[in-house]
């Protein structure tokens, strides 16, 4: 029996949740702006008093990765991290569009979703990043990852050897909305950041040995954080 504490915290969701053996337990998440530097303790204080679980009793903690808001990911490794060297427990970080397909799957399974063909579709979760840009990936029904992560300013032609067959192109996530009109033959789904796609994907990494080292372990930002200087006159 495993007991993972998931931390998803890449967007502007914070979501955090309690799993056993790849099956969440119990889920906290908000909304309501990026506030996750308060909330993320606060979740988890809230869950493992709900669960009657113990921190000791935590066989590790899983964090999404990336790529996603610079802030938001800093804040869910830190306190991942923290968290890992204080327990001595092993840290799992799982890529947040792979969590992203994780809950198209889950919520397809469950009937939120509908999409027609489903067993041939692409899914191509995409991150919020800037303007037209999102983070992006092009996934199979099962979660096997057909490209790698990208960071694309979306166009007419963007995603052309998916979108172009007899096979569903179905977009979500956080970045999907405003590249719906772009992409007229795409099929957007509501599908939102969750730590409970980590929870299966957590299992198998821990299973595996698939940990990291709680001292180098850096959040996978794709790009790099750019600092502007602001227009305002402070004199």
């Amino acid at each position: 029996m495993s007991l993972i504490l998931c931390i998803e915290t890449g967007t502007d969701i914070c979501s955090v949740g309690i799993a056993k053996d790849g099956e969440l337990l119990s889920l906290r998440e908000s909304d309501e702006g990026r506030d996750h530097a308060r909330k993320v303790g606060v979740f988890v204080d809230e869950l493992l008093r709900e669960t009657g679980i113990a921190p000791d009793d935590l066989d590790a903690v899983a964090v999404g990765k990336g790529p996603g808001s610079y802030t938001g990911l800093r804040i869910g490794v830190s306190f991942a991290k923290g968290l890992c060297y204080g327990l001595q427990k092993p840290l799992v970080a799982i890529g947040s569009l792979d969590a992203l397909v994780e809950v198209a799957r889950e919520d397809y399974e469950a009937g939120i979703i509908s999409v027609d063909d489903w067993e041939r579709a692409w899914l191509c979760p995409m991150v919020d990043a800037r303007r037209m840009e999102v983070y992006a990936q092009v996934f199979d029904t099962e979660g096997r990852a057909e490209t790698k992560v990208s960071a694309e300013v979306v166009g007419a032609e963007s995603f052309a050897a998916f979108r172009h067959g007899d096979r569903p192109f179905v977009i979500f996530g956080s970045g999907a909305r405003k590249c719906a009109g772009t992409l007229p033959d795409a099929r957007l789904v509501e599908v939102t950041p969750s730590a409970r796609g980590l929870a299966r994907l957590a299992q198998q990494a821990l299973d595996e040995g698939r940990t990291e080292d709680i001292a180098y372990f850096e959040p996978f930002y794709l790009k790099d954080f750019v600092v502007t200087t602001s227009r305002k006159s402070l004199f």
